[in-house]
C-alpha cells in the first residue's frame, strides 16, 4: 500500500494567555491508503488538535510547522482553490458533537446535500435522491421525511449517522473521526462504529480514529498511536499494543481499563495529572508520573525511535519491556 498521509515533526503553537504556547510537539505518523489508524490518549494530549492540523482547521492565530503531506502534497502551504479541493474532496471530518457541527436552523436535507450540490454539481432532485440512499446506508429509514426535519428533531445517534452520511457523500480518501461515539450510549456506539467501519472498508477509505477507548481502537483499527503531552509516545499494530506495550504510559492506560474477567476493589488509575505540551518539564514529559523514571529520563528528551513492533519514545524501552507486560502493570497504579 502507498502512503496517503504523512505527518513529520509537526509542531503547533496557539495563543494562550497572551503568548504562543506549544500544544503539539514533534508529532510524526503515517496512514496508508485504506488503513485505519487509532489515536488514543487522555484529554488534552493533542489528539483533536492533530486532526484539525491535518484538516487545516486550526484556530485563528495558530502557528504550524513541520510536515503534513497528503499524497505527497504539502498540506500546510495549500491556498484558495487547492485548499478547498483538499477539504471538500480528499479529507472529511466527523466531529465529536454533531449538534455543534450541524447548522440548527437548516434542515437535515440541506446539510447532507450541500456537498453533492456544490462540489459534485448535482441537481437538487438528484442530490436529494442520493441523500436518501446515503441515509439508508447508515441505517436511517424513511429518508425523505428525515431530510425535511431539523437537527433538534433527531436523537444524538441519528444525528451522528447524518454526519457520517454527509461525509460519505463526498467520498473522501481520508476520514478524520474525532471521537464520533463519545456522547452516545453503548448500544448506539456499537451500531455507529459497525456502520462506519463497514462503509469505510467497502469504499477503501483510510481513517484517523480518535478515541479514549483502547478496546474500540483495537477492534476497528489496523494500528494504534498513543499520544501524551502533545507527542506520539508509541505506535504499534493494534493487536500487539494490548499484549506487549513498550511505553510506560501505554501500559498505564491498559492497566486502568476495567476488566469483567477479574475482581478488583478499586479501579486502577494513572498517578498524577495529565499535562499539555507547554506544561511538560524538560526531558520525558511522562517522567513525573512514571514509576520507572530515572534522573536521565528527567534530563534527556527521548526521540521517537523505530522498533521491530513499531515506534516508541522512551530511553528505557528495551530495559523495562518485560516488566510492562501482564501483571507488571499493577506497579503503575500502586
Amino acid at each position: 500500500m502507498s502512503v496517503l498521509l504523512e505527518i513529520d515533526g509537526l509542531h503547533v503553537r496557539l495563543p494562550i494567555e497572551g503568548r504562543l504556547r506549544t500544544v503539539l510537539h514533534d508529532v510524526s505518523l503515517t496512514i496508508d491508503e485504506g488503513e485505519a489508524l487509532g489515536l488514543v490518549g487522555e484529554s488534552g494530549s493533542g489528539k483533536s488538535m492533530t486532526a484539525r492540523a491535518v484538516a487545516r482547521l486550526l484556530p485563528d492565530g495558530a502557528e504550524a510547522s513541520g510536515g503534513v503531506a497528503f499524497r505527497g502534497q504539502d498540506v500546510l502551504t495549500l491556498r484558495d482553490k487547492a485548499l478547498r479541493h483538499y477539504r471538500t474532496d480528499e479529507v472529511a471530518m466527523i466531529f465529536q458533537d454533531p449538534r455543534a457541527a450541524i447548522n440548527p436552523v437548516r434542515t437535515v436535507g440541506d446539510f447532507v446535500t450541500e456537498g453533492l450540490r456544490t462540489n459534485r454539481g448535482m441537481k437538487p432532485a438528484a442530490a436529494r435522491a442520493r441523500a436518501v440512499d446515503l441515509l439508508g446506508q447508515v441505517g436511517i429509514e424513511d429518508g425523505e421525511r428525515r431530510l425535511r426535519q431539523y437537527p433538534h428533531e433527531l436523537s444524538g445517534g441519528l444525528l451522528q449517522r447524518v454526519m457520517i452520511a454527509a461525509v460519505l457523500s463526498v467520498e473522501p480518501r481520508l476520514i478524520l473521526a474525532d471521537e464520533p461515539t463519545t456522547a452516545l450510549d453503548v448500544t448506539t456506539q456499537s451500531e455507529i462504529m459497525a456502520i462506519l467501519d463497514d462503509l469505510r472498508r467497502d469504499r477503501g477509505m483510510a481513517m484517523l480514529f480518535i478515541t479514549h477507548d483502547l478496546e474500540l481502537a483495537g477492534a476497528v483499527c489496523d494500528r494504534t498511536s498513543v499520544m501524551y503531552a502533545g507527542s506520539i509516545v508509541e505506535e504499534q499494530a493494534a493487536a500487539t499494543l494490548h499484549t506487549a506495550p513498550r511505553h510506560p504510559y501505554t501500559a498505564a492506560l491498559l492497566a486502568a481499563r476495567p476488566d469483567i474477567t477479574t475482581t478488583v476493589h478499586r479501579l486502577r488509575a494513572v498517578p498524577g495529572n495529565p499535562l499539555s505540551a507547554f506544561e511538560a518539564p524538560a526531558g520525558c514529559a511522562f517522567a513525573p508520573r512514571c514509576p520507572w523514571a530515572q534522573e536521565r529520563c528527567r534530563q534527556e528528551l527521548p526521540p521517537l525511535e523505530a522498533t521491530v513492533a513499531g515506534h516508541v519514545r522512551c530511553i528505557r524501552a528495551d530495559e523495562i519491556a518485560d516488566q510492562l507486560r501482564g501483571p507488571a502493570t499493577t506497579r503503575i497504579a500502586s
